[in-house]
């Protein structure tokens, strides 16, 4: 058989080597939706040939010039690199998520705000009328030790019953728990008392305040008025909250605070206003508050507002808490607390005070561009205030809760959590002492309070600018406080220091509108990305999918060839073994074709991959011009 095969005609061998090639052809046509690139350096050398990214091809046509091959790679991924720098500083910016500040001025009917005055003077309670006498006749005695000062009294009815005699007594064993007293400076403090280098001047005054351990400390300050404020303000505390429902006790007077009102021209009257009592700043009134129609102005101006005439004088009221004449008055948004210490202000007697607002809404954008709550929902304090989150409203409610849990009451000015009481020293002993030390861990942000509440994203604010003028003229004094004396029973003798004028109102119909917009978007980033991508290889979208389509056919020949490796170190222990059983026999059958060898014509076809710009045909034409070759 095998001289028979060495005999085949040449046109035969050649007729069946064309028919092997077609069938590989066909069978390379029918696998070519599978098929890969057989090494790294042939997937290189399409992919700079047919890519649409500017200066690839030139890797391919330097290929036989070095110099110029080296510099075009150098530069091709030189601007590889400097473009993904610049995407990397785009998506850093984009992460960053910064916004544009949008300002608007709308014009519009405006809703006018409310309008919180106090009286300035701690109100006298009938309930703890004796307990405040009796604090008033220990703090007199106080200062006469301290200061060689005898603070003048009004004259009091000290009749009292034996329950009354009773309360008076656990009162004086408390302050006395709770002492004012001096301290020297710390740079005076190995001085003896009795020392001519030691002036009045050298001493701070405080109180001590003790645990149920008699740990104490000295709470101190360097002015004293302050310290005889801050005491006596301690026990005043304790005594409202011995009282039950203190802060439900109406005392007021409205008629004896307020002379006159007026709002848009029209009188204002008892359905405009709600009462409440603040311990330090007395009697307070809040108008435009929700509880009826809500006033809205459709004009600026000072007659298009509330105007209010006052009492200022102080009768019968806590000189040891209120050093001051006057009242103080607050602007703020409907369903808010009014916090006096935080943005109010006094009125100065015998002055007319012109309030002029603008309003200001800002509207912040949450989620990843900002830390603000639209509701306070989210915010891990809970709000202990009928009202609408701010963020004084949380601030305040996280100390209130930090106090419960710490002291085991609640402080006095700040409203009750569920089954908490407020603090008073006949229950709670160490009360201040718990508080004041809570105190300076709140003010160091030891409690974390300033950075759980954050700021609402839509919050109202009124900018305020006031005038003064003196009220009433000299000329007009006279009747003006006829009138009032003919209609509001005035009969101060010092008439000028015991009345106010307030007033309220727009400065223009126009309020402004702080917004936020998204600074960079998803399409403002593509555009980005498309410019750097344009400005350093000129090319499209298109160009990134092919390559994208570079990585993965990288990938999947790396994997291939791997497998293939993989596979290939397999089968070689197993080829071995099968090699060395082969014995002499197989070697002496093998000798004789050895020794006469059959002639053949080897033909070799080199094929190259075709490339996008010329695709060459491959069918029977092909075929025919080397059958005649």
């Amino acid at each position: 058989g095998s001289v028979k095969a060495g005999k085949m005609p040449e046109g035969e061998k050649m007729r069946q080597c064309k028919q092997e090639e077609q069938q590989q052809q066909k069978e390379q046509e029918r696998e070519g939706l599978i098929e890969f690139y057989s090494s790294y350096q042939e997937l290189f050398q399409f992919f700079c040939s047919n890519t649409t990214i500017h200066g690839a091809i030139r890797l391919v046509c330097s290929k036989k010039n070095k110099m110029k091959t080296a510099f075009w790679s150098v530069l091709f991924f030189l601007t590889f690199g400097l473009m993904y720098w610049q995407f990397g500083i785009l998506y850093r910016e984009y992460f960053s998520y910064p916004v544009n500040l949008n300002l608007n001025l709308n014009s519009d009917r405006l809703t006018f705000p409310a309008v919180t005055l106090c009286t300035l003077n701690p109100y006298r309670y009938s309930a703890i009328r004796k307990q405040l006498d009796k604090l008033d006749e220990i703090t007199r005695q106080t200062l006469l030790d301290l200061y060689d000062y005898n603070m003048s009294l009004p004259q009091r009815d000290w009749s009292t019953s034996s329950s009354q005699r009773r309360s008076s007594r656990s009162l004086l064993h408390h302050i006395q728990r709770h002492p004012l007293r001096r301290q020297k400076r710390d740079n005076l403090v190995n001085l003896p008392e009795n020392s001519p280098s030691v002036d009045k001047n050298d001493w701070k005054i405080g109180f001590v305040l003790c645990n149920e351990n008699n740990d104490c400390f000295h709470q101190a300050y360097s002015s004293g008025v302050d310290a005889v404020r801050e005491w006596y303000s301690f026990h005043y505390i304790n005594i409202l909250a011995q009282v039950p429902d203190a802060k439900a006790l109406d005392e007021s007077d409205f008629e004896n605070f307020i002379y006159a009102c007026r709002f848009n021209e029209a009188t204002c009257d008892k359905a405009n206003y709600t009462h409440f009592h603040h311990p330090l700043y007395g009697n307070c009134y809040t108008f435009n508050d929700n509880s009826s129609s809500v006033w809205t102005s459709s004009m600026p101006g000072i007659n298009n507002g509330l105007s209010l005439v006052v009492r200022t004088e102080q009768n019968d009221f806590i000189p040891l808490l209120s050093t001051v004449t006057g009242a103080r008055v607050m602007v703020h948004d409907q369903n808010e607390p009014a916090f006096m210490d935080d943005g109010g202000f006094n009125v100065r007697p015998g002055i007319e005070t012109s309030i002029s607002m603008r309003k200001e809404i800002t509207e912040r954008l949450g989620g990843s561009y900002s830390d603000c709550t639209e509701d306070g929902s989210d915010v891990p304090v809970q709000n202990l205030y009928s009202s609408r989150y701010t963020e004084q409203v949380c601030i305040r409610s996280c100390f209130q809760l930090n106090m419960v849990e710490r002291c085991g009451c609640a402080y006095y000015f700040y409203p009750l959590t569920r089954g908490a009481e407020y603090c008073d020293y006949t229950k709670h002993k160490a009360w201040g002492y718990c508080y004041y030390k809570l105190l300076a861990e709140f003010k160091a942000d030891v409690l974390g309070c300033f950075h759980k509440c954050r700021k609402p994203c839509k919050m109202t604010e009124y900018q305020l600018s006031a005038g003064y003028s003196r009220w009433p003229s000299a000329v007009s004094e006279d009747w003006v406080f006829y009138m009032l004396s003919q209609q509001n029973k005035y009969n101060i003798t010092s008439k000028r220091n015991g009345v106010a004028k307030v007033n309220i109102f727009f400065k223009e119909w126009n309020y402004k509108t702080n917004g936020e917009s998204p600074a960079f978007t998803v399409v403002t980033l593509l555009s980005q990305l498309g410019n750097q991508w344009s400005l350093w290889f000129g090319s499209s979208v298109l160009s990134v999918m092919e390559l994208a389509e570079l990585v993965l056919d990288f990938i999947a020949i790396t994997f291939i060839l791997g497998f293939r490796w993989f596979r290939s170190r397999q089968k070689l222990p197993a080829a071995v073994p099968a090699l060395n059983s082969q014995d002499n026999a197989a070697f002496q059958d093998e000798a004789p074709a050895l020794r006469a060898p059959h002639r053949f014509t080897v033909e070799a076809v080199v094929t190259t991959l075709p490339s996008y710009n010329s695709l060459e045909p491959r069918g029977p034409s092909r075929d025919g011009e080397e059958g005649h070759e």
